[in-house]
């Protein structure tokens, strides 16, 4: 920790934080000038006191994390950002919020230097810093060594009353808690002002001692303007190896400005006024987006970082010299490499062979990817056992072995799905993460997020179709599929069978952009002529016909339907083509002349999948047709099912006959 400079020059800089938020905020004329104002001096001592990063270089390995859970406090960590010395011109802050800027109305990774998350719906970026700690002590474990201690930063996160109250914080408090994730500390801005209202009128519960029911250390800093508390409860929590620790931090909302403590200070702008009184109040004299030259040299953190960056860097060295192999295989894991090789450790399956359910060939291709790729970890909620997602050979992550590749996310599909956000963030660590197809809708919002910040982890999503069976409506998803495709940048693979599945894999760590939802079947699916290039490019012609007069296209257990459909059509004389589409996405961006080679134009086509029609008349054009599901399911075997929604060859014969 760095010696405190004298207590006028720290007033200065956290005024100095607070007047380029508000100033922001003023000239977008929109975004949240109320918490900036009170979060100022917590923010001021975590960057300058405790946190270890290099402007210059945003992304090296051993740097700390910091994130800004209550990312509508954005004007904050732009401040801090151009004041510690990152590729944040003061420009950019008076760009707050416009076109291209680097400065969004939330904090947005990749777009913007120095940021560990994307953050703004609240609870989420909290719920990812579980991840990262996660990360941290999984690798620490597996490869510190004595004398080297290369993984072994702190996890940082500022957190306000409505990512408290948000329902995925008590799902991943607990998960922290339960792990003993002692690097991990949450600082609440605990200002007890929403939007709407004082939080005494939406809650009366005793945070602390939920905190301390999870397994946390809590602290408090009673005054939020104190840095000496500030400080010293950090170095409390940093002491703390053993537990998690929240640190409430009470501030007052808008401090200084003439809307203090009161929901109006929380979402809007202070107005010109308001400005000039909040700055009166704070003694500030100086011109809109001023920085004094005594506050820019005290926190510019560029030569501190790169001392520290060049440190770990050393250390580095230092272990690859003493253990050449894990040095190898650290720096593999970092640069996010693959073997070369990689199909040719995925199973094969002949065709005629016994009949495999996808979610059996998934986990089956795991556990060989496992052996090859060191950083692929995950688990299940609470369905391991059933979404084949264990890792054999290796231990479960806990407490007391963080070595472990398996975790146990508990029924907790949202904080499970954040917190592989926050491995794949932290580096080093493939995620994938497991649960039944319907509940996509209980971690829908952290794909999401996966997208938007282009995370490679791969959802393994089981039960795929009204071909679960007896579990009956509440089980079986129809509107799932549809929702998961429609998120830009994820790829939604239904592989038809274990050879499917197996390219499908190598397919999700290989696409580096974004995640991939694997979309797997329960029951046994045939095993059909296997080509792997057709499904890496997102869909092919499984079984052609010469003069094709329609083109029948399916995915997952349909395509062995469609196959049965076309025997029968060319009993009665008509001639069908069978394209297994694994991936919409995928084929979407081949070139026209390959989607074409495929659909070929003029030809009659009709879409075959056990879920919502929605997404397939984008194939099937207007004058084509959908079999799908329009309703919920029902309860009973999966062939019943089946027949009864029409989901039979004769059922396909007759809509291709209408077709046509």
């Amino acid at each position: 920790m760095s010696t405190p400079p004298p207590g006028g020059l720290e007033q200065l800089s956290i005024n100095t934080i607070r007047t380029l938020s508000i100033d922001g905020v003023q000239a977008a004329n929109s975004g949240h000038p109320g918490a900036p104002l009170g979060m100022a001096p917590m923010g001021y001592v975590v960057w300058q006191d405790f946190l270890r990063h290099n402007p210059k270089n945003p992304h090296w390995p051993g740097r700390d994390r910091f994130v800004l859970s209550a990312g509508h406090a954005s004007m904050l960590i732009y401040s801090l950002l151009h004041l510690t010395g990152y590729d944040m011109p003061l420009q950019e802050l008076k760009n707050f919020r416009q076109w291209n800027s680097k400065t969004p109305g939330h904090p947005e990774f990749f777009h913007t230097p120095g940021l560990d998350a994307t953050t703004g719906p609240l609870g989420q970026g909290a719920a990812m810093t579980v991840g990262m700690a996660m990360a941290e002590r999984h690798l620490a474990a597996r490869y510190n060594r004595e004398g080297f201690e290369i993984f072994d930063n702190y996890t940082y996160s500022v957190l306000g009353d409505g990512d408290l109250q948000e329902g995925i914080n008590h799902e991943s408090a607990a998960l922290a808690g339960h792990l003993g994730l002692g690097r991990l500390i949450w600082l609440h801005d605990d200002n007890r002002i929403q939007l709407d209202t004082p939080t005494e009128k939406a809650e009366s519960e005793d945070t602390a001692a939920r905190y301390r029911a999870y397994g946390w250390e809590v602290l408090k800093v009673e005054d939020g303007t104190n840095l000496e508390e500030i400080r010293a409860a950090i170095i409390n929590a940093r002491n703390n190896t053993a537990q998690p620790t929240l640190i409430q931090v009470r501030t007052i909302i808008g401090f200084g400005s003439p809307r203090a403590g009161t929901s109006k200070a929380h979402g809007e702008p202070l107005g010109a006024e308001g400005v000039a009184a909040t700055k009166a109040a704070l003694g500030w004299e100086y011109p809109a987006f001023t920085v004094p030259d005594e506050v820019a040299r005290h926190m510019d953190a560029t030569e501190r970082g790169a001392r520290q960056e060049q440190e770990w860097q050393d250390l580095m060295k230092r272990y690859r010299e003493a253990h050449p192999e894990l040095g190898r295989e650290v720096d593999a894991l970092l640069a996010r490499e693959l073997p070369a090789d990689l199909a040719s450790s995925l199973p094969t399956y002949e065709v005629g062979g016994k009949a495999v359910a996808t979610r059996n060939a998934s986990g089956e291709v795991i556990n060989a990817l496992a052996a090859v790729v060191p950083g692929l970890m995950g688990g299940s909620a609470d369905l391991s056992g059933s979404t084949k997602t264990t890792i054999k050979d290796t231990e479960v992550l806990n407490a007391d072995h963080y070595g472990g590749r398996n975790v146990y996310f508990g029924v907790r599909e949202f904080g499970m799905a954040a917190a592989a956000n926050g491995l794949s963030l932290y580096g080093g660590v493939r995620p994938l993460v497991g649960t039944f197809l319907v509940f996509a809708d209980y971690l829908k919002p952290a794909f999401r997020l996966s997208a938007i910040q282009m995370q490679p982890v791969t959802y393994v999503l089981t039960h795929d179709s009204i071909g679960l069976g007896e579990d009956g409506p509440t089980h079986q998803p129809i509107d799932q599929l549809a929702m998961l495709r429609a998120v830009p940048g994820a790829h939604v693979i239904r592989p038809a069978d274990a050879n499917e599945t197996a390219t499908a894999w190598q397919m999700a760590l290989e696409y580096e952009k974004g995640p991939t939802a694997l979309a797997l079947s329960r029951q046994d699916l045939p095993i059909l002529p296997a080509n792997p290039e057709g499904v890496r490019r997102g869909a092919y012609v499984m079984q052609d016909a010469e003069d094709a007069q329609v083109i029948l296209i399916a995915s997952g257990s349909e395509v062995s339907l469609a196959l049965d459909a076309a025997a029968a059509l060319k009993g009665s004389g008509v001639a069908a083509r069978v394209v297994s589409m694994p991936c919409m996405e995928v084929f979407r961006q081949q070139d026209v002349g390959y989607r074409d080679s495929v659909l070929t134009p003029g030809v009659k086509r009709v879409a075959i999948e056990a879920a919502s029609r929605g997404p397939w008349y984008e194939w099937v054009g207007l004058d084509g047709a959908v079999i799908g599901m329009d309703t919920f399911g029902a309860s009973a075997p999966a062939n019943v099912l089946f027949e009864k929604f029409g989901f039979s060859v004769e059922n396909v014969a007759k809509v291709v006959k209408s077709v046509l």
